[in-house]
């Protein structure tokens, strides 16, 4: 099965914020995860470099756009690969190659009849690239994303009949109840069209950055055709001699925020059917990450740079927070002392100390072996139970719900944390040792490194050796199933763990599926503790 995952693209004309980075790391997550499924991934990410955007931030810094553009664009590659984004191509769309199929597309759309010359007169956000119908308007005609006052454009230029996909349109979303999540979203859509559907403006007169019209040099295609096609353009050329539209399309998922909804779930699906192609597999709408009440957006000024997030506590944890944060698909706020909240509780305290206490018990108790053992019912069964825990995380990341497996994944940990603490090991340990006549070995332990406190592995099992053999498996065995289901969410710390555990594959594999036998080894804390 095949499975094509793009965030959207980003306008050059400015630098890379957390809000980039988070769309980034959401589609890196279905990415990953889906290869670990054995599925055939492709992952699209890259910039968009045409338009009035671009055209007007190049403007008041005195450089040309394309100055503007090969000096951006690098950063947002750079961005991707600090966020640990295995992307497998990163497309440009001043690409000459992108440009040339591009052209050949929307000359489709041309000879097939959905263009004619008309005037377009209405409100114009240049900051968006959009024009916006008055039921979009904030108060006093205002850009309700950018808060700045619109004003009243009229020009001549070419129109695509998006009014003539009406029903093409409404006919898909009740084909495809999943075409567009999560439901709210998708019913924002439905609204949309439900309104009646205008002709768009396919070009802009006035333009000087941007792809001239094949069949009208004269003018400049609306940035947003040419944009959109980046999704479908990328397959033919991001393969030396390879083109992989047949292998990929139309099996994609896009991910992006709300406030690109309309261009995606509207007029994207119209203008594929227009030139004869199929609409994509679906999306995924995500909410804004707020400073406080606003949306974090680098013209607003509200922004946290990833890049410094990242120096200090790596990318993991910014991966992590980011989606436990803020429910996937919600606004939600993020702030620094949220940050260290979550890294402090959950990473530090719940994972990696449940991490390093088990590696340190099996080294101690076990020679660092995973004994023989069967699942423990206790641990396997419960509503917060390890058994079937794979299938549920697969169902909710098909679902995109990727917040939601999250917390399926970390409801376990906590779970695992108890069960430490309910068998007691470093008591069972005692006992081992006192019936192998090798003393008490220094009594209860305390936190990660009380377990350090008791004796080597002793040479004969007695009851209490049979029980702490259980105990050790179902704690190997429940951290491993664990790090697997984290690789698409926090890779480096999860494949330092698999390794410890001496866990060869990264297939999905559901608790109990292993048996004992693994040589493991100790390894420093996967997230260590704020000075």
């Amino acid at each position: 099965m095949s499975f094509y995952v793009t965030t959207p693209i980003y306008y050059v004309n400015g630098e890379p914020h957390l809000g980039h980075a988070y769309s980034t790391m959401a589609a890196d997550v279905l990415a990953r995860h889906h290869r670990q499924r054995g599925e055939d991934v492709f992952f699209l990410t890259g910039t968009d470099e045409h338009g009035e955007p671009v055209e007007l931030a190049a403007a008041r810094e005195g450089i040309s756009p394309r100055e503007l553009a090969d000096r951006n664009a690098p950063k947002f590659e750079r961005m991707a690969a600090r966020v640990e984004a295995t992307n497998d191509f990163f497309i440009r769309t001043s690409d000459p190659r992108h440009m040339d199929r591009v052209s050949e597309v929307i000359q489709r759309v041309y000879d097939n009849g959905h263009v004619y010359e008309g005037v377009y007169e209405g409100w114009y956000c240049p900051r968006c690239a959009d024009f916006k119908t008055e039921r979009e308007l904030g108060p006093g005609n205002t850009c309700p994303i950018h808060e700045i006052a619109l004003e009243r454009e009229r020009e001549e230029n070419w129109f695509f009949r998006l009014s003539a996909f009406e029903d093409d349109l409404k006919r898909l979303y009740a084909e495809r109840p999943e075409f567009v999540v999560p439901e709210h979203r998708r019913n924002e859509a439905l609204s949309f069209i439900a309104h009646g559907l205008q002709d768009v403006s396919l070009s802009r007169p006035n333009l000087n950055w941007g792809l001239r019209l094949p069949w009208d040099p004269e003018q400049r295609m609306y940035v947003w055709f040419d944009a959109l096609l980046n999704y479908y353009t990328a397959l033919s050329f991001a393969r030396e001699g390879e083109d992989l539209s047949e292998r990929f399309w139309p099996s994609c998922f896009h991910v992006l925020a709300k406030d690109i909804l309309k261009f995606h779930a509207v007029i994207w699906p119209a203008l594929l059917l227009a030139a004869g192609l199929e609409p994509p597999r679906g999306m995924v709408i995500h909410g804004y990450l707020l400073m406080g009440e606003r949306k974090m957006s680098k013209s607003l000024g509200d922004v946290i740079d990833p890049g410094e997030v990242i120096d200090r506590f790596g990318a993991d944890a910014l991966r992590f927070y980011c989606l436990r944060e803020v429910s996937f698909g919600q606004d939600g706020s993020v702030s620094a002392a949220g940050f260290e909240t979550r890294y402090e509780t959950e990473l530090a305290n719940d994972w990696g100390n449940l991490a390093s206490r088990t590696l340190a018990m099996l080294a101690r108790y076990r020679g660092g072996v995973v004994p023989e053992a069967a699942p423990d019912p206790e641990l396997a069964s419960g509503d917060d139970g390890l058994e079937g825990l794979e299938v549920r995380v697969c169902e909710l990341i098909d679902r995109a719900e990727l917040s939601g497996a999250l917390e399926a994944i970390w409801s376990r940990v906590r779970r695992l944390n108890r069960y430490v603490e309910e068998r007691s090991p470093w008591v069972l340990a005692k006992q081992e040792g006192e019936s192998a006549g090798e003393g008490d070995g220094g009594g209860a332990p305390g936190e990660a490194g009380r377990e350090a406190q008791q004796p080597g592995r002793p040479r004969t099992r007695s009851g209490a050796g049979d029980q702490l053999d259980v105990v050790l498996y179902n704690l190997a065995e429940g951290v491993r199933t664990l790090a697997l289901l984290l690789v698409a969410f926090m890779p480096a710390s999860s494949e330092r763990l698999l390794d410890a555990l001496g866990e060869d594959s990264r297939e999905i594999a559901g608790f109990g599926s292993r048996g004992g036998g693994a040589m493991t080894e100790r390894i420093p804390p996967l997230f260590p503790k704020l000075d």
